[in-house]
């Protein structure tokens, strides 16, 4: 339950504080004091969104906060850890809007989304405000009613499981079918390249080898011609070449080493030199040898390279390693498509089955709601009748529908206020009055199914009075002894019955009119209720009126 309230800096509000009574709640004051400003405020802490426009000093920065007894509802420790919030029996919400229009949530001091504070504050309050009867009026609305009247709540968390497995088969199988079709228009030419690319012999394959090889024998000729040169010129039979010479120089130096040791290294220095010549010559050799002009080995080479340059430009890649990799992607596509028959055959089949586990969840969700439909029209009807609508008729139409994210009903309710008229879908008939007394009938038959901690009714007094009020907050002070409920009310009926009587009231002492809010004493109640009676100047009569309605 709300155990204390701040608001700072919130429209007509510079500084309110109140700490509710456990019970039942009554809150009056004249119209535009600042009643339902209270409730825009109480929004803010179940996540609503504000602006800079709430500000009362546009200099300074707007506090909600609200302190809530939840030693009772541990439940509430799951949903805690799974927004990894600390949790405490009295959790404090604070909402704080700055200057520059920038908003910030807290919840027990950590920072969190508007998206957790809206979760958690489900959980905390039960807001009714015009907004809700309009909602009533929707057929989504109606099934919320109906599934918090028939405590749907395990076999609606079955139903959504199984839904969600459901969908997300769903969804694969559309990702497998949209895959498939595309790699069926794409599958004849994947595998046209992929032959191609298998036909090149790509594995082991090295570019530069074969280019190299193949220069060398297109340029066999001139190659042979210059190596016979060479080897001419290095070789001991002709007495020009470098070979012999080498030798005889290299004889003067050894001859002349007795003399400096100088000598004796330069003889040594050449006969290196002699020696690697000699192997040089050996080599050139050999590479003369090996040089032969090969035709046909030229045709092959140049056909292989320029079907490996054609695949290249084709595909846009340098090298053949880039050819490799990507013909092991065409591989890889022409066997999925391949395999995707089997894969969606497989899911079809567990789809299938998710879908069926989804029916029979459906159904046994659907069964448990229609089993309270006659138990709940019969408790609003007579609710009803108490309230001063005795003619009035209630009728919930149920429609079965292919499964959805709520189950696989459609349900509207239908109404009629007035004898003889056939019942009518919500949004279609009844008064203002007539909607605020259904709306409250409904939330009186939940209050006991629910686990709210607090209750809120914005002036769901509206089209009544009399003794229909005095009947009306008698069952506010029934639905109070499980629950926090909080009134806004006009009516002295509803008033005078309250355990805390708050009144809410403008200040006109400074240059800016502000909003207050104090908690009466019972003569203050007296009086006030008084005046709700019989306008600003009570009579006697008014005050022995307020008197009994407080007595009785």
């Amino acid at each position: 339950m709300l155990k204390h309230l701040l608001i700072k800096n919130y429209a007509l509000i510079r500084e309110l504080e109140m700490h509710p009574s456990a019970h039942l709640n009554i809150i009056t004051g004249e119209t535009g004091a600042g009643k339902s400003i209270m409730l825009g405020a109480v929004g803010m802490l179940l996540g609503n969104r504000a602006d800079t426009r709430v500000l009362y000093d546009e200099e300074n920065k707007c506090i909600v906060e609200g302190t809530f007894d939840i030693s009772e509802y541990t439940s509430l420790k799951a949903l805690f850890a799974d927004e990894e919030l600390e949790y405490d029996n009295e959790t404090v919400i604070r909402r704080e809007i700055s200057p520059s229009g920038k908003s910030r949530a807290f919840i027990n001091d950590t920072p969190v989304t508007l998206e957790v504070v809206r979760r958690i504050g489900d959980y905390l309050m039960d807001v009714h405000s015009q907004h809700d009867t309009l909602q009533l009026g929707t057929n989504a609305y109606q099934l919320n009613i109906i599934d918090a009247f028939a405590q749907t709540a395990a076999e609606l968390e079955r139903y959504q499981q199984e839904y969600r497995r459901m969908r997300k088969l769903q969804q694969a199988l559309d990702r497998l079918t949209e895959e498939a079709a595309n790699m069926r228009k794409e599958a004849d030419y994947n595998s046209y390249l992929l032959n191609e690319l298998q036909e090149a012999r790509l594995d082991g394959l090295n570019q530069q080898e074969l280019e190299e090889e193949l220069e060398k024998l297109e340029h066999a000729e001139e190659i042979k011609v210059k190596l016979a040169g060479v080897l001419q010129a290095l070789e001991y039979s002709d007495e020009l070449a470098l070979n012999p010479q080498l030798h005889s120089v290299l004889a003067e130096l050894k001859a002349v080493g007795k003399y400096a040791e100088s000598y004796r290294q330069l003889a040594q220095r050449l006969e290196s030199v002699v020696i690697e010549l000699k192997d040089i010559t050996r080599e050139v050799e050999a590479e003369e040898g090996a040089v032969e002009l090969d035709q046909e080995r030229i045709v092959a080479l140049q056909d292989r390279l320029s079907n490996l340059y054609k695949l290249q430009q084709k595909h846009g890649v340098q090298t053949a390693e880039e050819l490799v990799q990507l013909r092991d992607e065409l591989a890889g596509k022409v066997n999925r498509a391949e395999g995707l028959d089997e894969e969606i055959a497989a899911t079809q089949k567990e789809l299938q089955e998710a879908r069926s586990r989804v029916e029979g969840a459906g159904k046994a969700l659907g069964e448990k709601r229609k089993g309270v439909f006659k138990k709940m029209v019969v408790q609003i009807e007579e609710l009803l009748g108490g309230l001063g609508m005795p003619e009035a008729r209630l009728q919930i139409e149920h429609k079965p529908i292919a499964p959805g994210p709520v189950g696989m009903d459609e349900v509207n309710l239908l109404f009629t206020a007035n004898k003889g008229m056939k019942p009518q879908p919500l949004k279609n008939v009844a008064s203002g009055g007539e909607f605020s007394r259904l709306m409250f009938c409904v939330k009186y038959v939940l209050a006991d199914k629910t686990a709210l901690p607090t209750i809120v009714f914005d002036e769901i007094d509206t089209g009544i009075s009399g003794e229909i009020a005095l009947k009306m907050v008698r069952m506010m002070q029934q639905m109070a002894q499980g629950h926090q409920v909080i009134s806004i009310s006009h009516l002295p009926q509803i008033a005078a019955k309250g355990d805390a009587h708050y009144f809410v009231y403008k200040d006109n002492t400074t240059s800016k009119t502000f909003s207050r809010i104090k908690k009466l004493t019972e003569e203050e109640r007296v009086q006030e209720i008084a005046k709700m009676i019989g306008g600003a100047t009570p009579s006697p009569v008014a005050y022995e009126s307020a008197r009994e309605l407080m007595m009785s």
